[in-house]
């Protein structure tokens, strides 16, 4: 399936709802990217900019977001979407290069639009 990016500058609030835990097999064993470093996964809101919908997703980075806690405002950078399809089971898998808490300024650390070109293939399927 294809990778595709996602505009975040596009979106409007992100907030994270379920804070960065360790992405783990069946087996309890926590998972790793091709380069061996651990995965993370977190829960992120995203309201879309015109209306009130929002959305959750689970979005799974390399290495831990650092400050990261349930409730607040973050940033996502390079944030991108997979679809996949596995003995008949379909889903969307969510990967980003960092996440980063948005400072009392309103500005993070991290820029917020995803980088133009394609992406290596995500790590697996769902949590």
């Amino acid at each position: 399936m294809d990778n595709k990016p996602i505009d975040v500058a596009r979106l409007g609030a992100i907030r994270c709802v379920i804070a960065p835990e360790p992405r783990t097999t069946l087996e309890g064993d926590q998972r790793r990217d091709r380069e061996g470093n651990p995965l993370w996964i977190t829960g992120l809101s995203v309201r879309q900019a015109e209306g009130r919908r929002t959305d959750v997703v689970h979005v799974v980075t390399s290495g831990q977001p650092q400050a990261v806690t349930e409730g607040i405002e973050v940033q996502v950078r390079n944030l991108w979407a997979n679809e996949w399809a596995v003995d008949g089971r379909t889903g969307t898998t969510y990967r980003a290069d960092a996440i980063t808490p948005v400072s009392a300024s309103g500005v993070g650390s991290a820029p917020a639009a995803a980088a133009p070109g394609p992406r290596g293939k995500s790590a697996g399927g769902d949590a």
